[in-house]
């Protein structure tokens, strides 16, 4: 089982996450593509809770196909070109992740693989089982 802590060594999270997780094998680990706000049918979404929305869907839907739970999320790393959306995205995690606090990082950057794309989210989990 992971291990999700914040040392007391370090800043205290901003937010709901953790500064550190630790994992030890045995165990399944998972690694998800930067998923955007694209529908599986190929729709890109307009605006940037849209597409957060549906880049969170994506994500998860990826744990679900590998029998996993939102709990074994470890870590999370979003890229955004809309500067003062981090209210906006972390209500959407919170939401999504349903209290869970792993780790994470948030980066503004120039610009994602599509001119209309606004977030781009990555996660990777483990589990034990």
């Amino acid at each position: 089982m992971p291990r999700f802590f914040n040392p007391d060594t370090m800043p205290q999270p901003a937010s709901n996450y953790v500064q550190a997780v630790e994992m030890v094998a045995p165990g399944r680990r998972l690694v998800v593509s930067g998923q955007i706000g694209v529908t599986p049918a190929g729709q890109m979404l307009e605006g940037y809770r849209p597409q957060a929305e549906q880049a969170w869907r994506n994500a998860l839907s990826a744990l679900a196909a590998c029998n996993m739970q939102i709990t074994d999320i470890v870590a999370i790393r979003v890229y955004d070109v809309a500067p003062g959306a981090v209210g906006i995205y972390r209500e959407i995690r919170d939401l999504m992740l349903e209290g869970h606090a792993p780790a994470s990082t948030y980066v503004i950057v120039a610009g994602l693989a599509h001119p209309d794309l606004l977030t781009e989210i990555e996660i990777e989990a483990f589990s034990d089982d």
